[in-house]
């Protein structure tokens, strides 16, 4: 099967947006946030809206593209176990070593501590306790802040495997070929009907939390676009139809979300029916960009790319690193007064600068380190083979 590059592009780029996503955090004004900037804009808020209404429905896409690669020729017990040292240990050593900073941040810009990160850190290790509402987690003590995807993958991918035998059974085949056989209309308008249902049932009872207890809404719609992407994989056909309906999609997605905005602005926002429709009408402009998205990649990004191998292996660092870099940056920044269209370019410029320099001058050269931040362990370089003699010369072969 030759390498599908759109798909490794689209990884790539998705954590891309996260990262861009999380420096907007910084500054877009009424949304919670672990800090805030002095230069915070309402007028942030559509674009980032627009953003975050699909960005991490696209990577849970793409990651159960990946599980169906991941799964071949794997039992359960094996995908199980290899996932969960790729996405657990990562995840404990960032909540113990690069997370930590970032509470502490936001419990010195409340008040709620003196300066001393060691100090900090004696409590944090300790499990607290905090002020309720001290930083983001600060019931449970400790925190994993912006790396919450990587339990929730972890669980997601053990339902899947579990479910290995189901999905490889008839009615799981057949499920599977009905959503791959889905073109035109049908695949623009099937899809979201599971996320409307959720929306009906689910949304009003189960805000997000990111906490895996409480989150039986965001639960269901990842779960959903996981199984999604897992089903799509590289399937020929379907790709195809996403590539057709681009410009639809677009077009779709353009329209369902200046409907979203109009439900949220013009109309009473506060009745529990308009804001119902207004996150149904969401759902249309999710599925609608993921379509979009996924169309726009296949006919611009399937090509090998340059950059590719090098982005592939730097995403899981960056996507550990960069949340505790921005914090830290900001606080750098905001003393040098660089106003509010210098400070954001400079913040993420440098976040990227930072990210680049911690994984390519550290974290990828030291072999200790790449299972922290869930890189394989480097293959062995091919020992040399002796020269061979030279034949003497007019000897015939």
């Amino acid at each position: 099967m030759n390498r599908r590059h759109d798909i490794d592009a689209l990884r790539a780029l998705a954590f891309a947006l996260v990262i861009v996503y999380h420096v907007g955090m910084y500054y877009v004004a009424g949304w919670h946030w672990h800090i805030k900037s002095p230069h915070a804009a309402e007028w942030l808020q559509w674009p980032m809206r627009a953003l975050n209404l699909w960005r991490m429905d696209l990577v849970f896409l793409i990651s159960g593209i990946a599980f169906g690669f991941l799964r071949r020729g794997l039992s359960p017990a094996r995908l199980i176990g290899a996932r969960s040292v790729r996405l657990l240990v990562p995840l404990a050593f960032g909540m113990a070593v690069v997370v930590p900073y970032q509470p502490y941040v936001q419990m010195l810009a409340q008040g709620l501590i003196d300066p001393g990160f060691g100090a900090f850190l004696a409590r944090y290790y300790s499990g607290g306790p905090w002020p309720r509402g001290a930083f983001d987690g600060s019931d449970f003590g400790v925190t994993w802040n912006h790396l919450w995807y990587l339990p929730y993958l972890w669980l997601y991918t053990v339902v899947l495997a579990l479910l290995s035998p189901a999905l490889d059974s008839g009615p799981g085949q057949w499920l599977r070929g009905a959503f791959t056989r889905l073109r035109g209309a049908a695949l623009l308008v099937l899809p979201v009907l599971p996320l409307a249902v959720y929306t009906l049932a689910l949304w009003p009872h189960f805000p997000p939390t990111h906490d895996l207890i409480h989150d039986a809404w965001l639960h269901a719609v990842y779960f959903t676009l996981f199984l999604y992407g897992h089903w799509l994989g590289v399937d020929a056909g379907l790709w195809a139809a996403l590539r057709r309906l681009r410009w639809i999609a677009l077009t779709l997605a353009v329209v369902a979300f200046a409907l979203h905005v109009g439900l949220r602005t013009m109309l009473p926002g506060t009745d529990p029916l308009w804001r119902m429709a207004a996150r149904l009408v969401a759902d249309v402009y999710l599925w609608a960009s993921l379509v979009a998205v996924l169309g726009w990649a296949h006919h611009a990004l399937n090509r090998p790319w340059p950059w590719l191998a090098w982005a592939n292996e730097s995403v899981y660092p960056w996507y550990v690193l960069h949340q505790t870099i921005i914090i830290a940056l900001a606080v750098l920044l905001a003393p040098l007064a660089l106003g509010p269209w210098w400070e954001p370019v400079a913040l993420l410029v440098a976040t990227a600068l930072a990210c680049w320099l911690i994984t390519d001058g550290l974290v990828r050269r030291v072999a200790w380190l790449r299972p922290l931040f869930g890189l394989r362990p480097r293959a062995p370089l091919p020992r040399p083979t002796p020269a061979s003699p030279a034949r003497p010369a007019g000897r015939s072969v």
